[in-house]
């Protein structure tokens, strides 16, 4: 992500840094291991069973694991050549998981295709999302699908997913989110729009006493499906 600008380096190297306790539940990572159930179970009612599936920013692994062995034949990218060290260490050579590091960019070039995508809690952090969406546009086989979660920015985000995760909760390291770059359902909607793929379902994340679950309405966290409407769709101009 580095090579197209769409992730900053301070990004990328930010996340590295948090390599080795990414697999800890009770680490820096809690919030992904909390929702990952909620977020892949979503996906896997809405995706062809055992379809090819790539996985973007997929950091150490948490959603690729899980989705391999929902029976998705997974490949996980992401620019954190020590995230993906990570998430090679800890996978179960048994679920085939082709771990790459290297970015949309780089895959595009390749004329890499998939029938289904996701970009899971990636979004907030790239610096043209609008962009990044035409990359992950790109990947798609006609007719695929793009599976996306990102953060709303709300007032109702700014106190839980900021100030709450991060300084009161201690949940997240400081400085994880800038609240800025949320992204409301309404623009994502758009940038999909601009990729050429249409909004097929979207659903709230969000916590409960038996755990995270999706809601009909996106609050604070939320998920998109995208369907691409057409071949090789083209990435907007900066």
């Amino acid at each position: 992500m580095t090579e197209t600008g769409t992730a900053e380096e301070g990004e990328v190297a930010a996340f590295e840094r948090l390599a080795a306790q990414w697999w800890d539940p009770r680490g820096p990572m809690a919030p992904l291991h909390a929702m990952n159930a909620a977020r892949v179970g979503w996906i896997a009612a809405r995706a062809p069973a055992g379809a090819r599936l790539l996985d973007v920013g997929c950091g150490a692994g948490i959603a690729a694991e899980a989705l391999a062995r929902m029976g998705f034949q997974v490949t996980g990218l992401d620019a954190g050549a020590a995230l993906i060290a990570a998430a090679r260490a800890h996978a179960d050579p048994a679920l085939g998981i082709n771990y790459r590091a290297g970015t949309t960019a780089g895959m595009i070039a390749q004329g890499a295709r998939f029938p289904v995508v996701t970009c899971l809690e990636v979004l907030e952090h790239v610096d043209d999302p609008a962009h990044f969406v035409g990359e992950l546009a790109r990947l798609l086989e006609p007719g695929g699908q793009l599976f996306l979660s990102t953060v709303n920015r709300t007032a109702a985000s700014f106190l839980t997913a900021k100030l709450g995760a991060e300084y009161i909760l201690r949940m997240l390291p400081v400085g994880t989110h800038d609240w800025k770059r949320f992204i409301k359902p309404g623009e994502l909607s758009d940038m999909m729009r601009g990729a050429g793929m249409r909004v097929a379902d979207i659903a709230g994340l969000a916590p409960g006493l038996a755990g995270w679950h999706t809601v009909r309405r996106p609050g604070t966290n939320y998920i998109v499906e995208a369907v691409a409407d057409q071949a090789g769709a083209a990435i907007r101009p900066r």
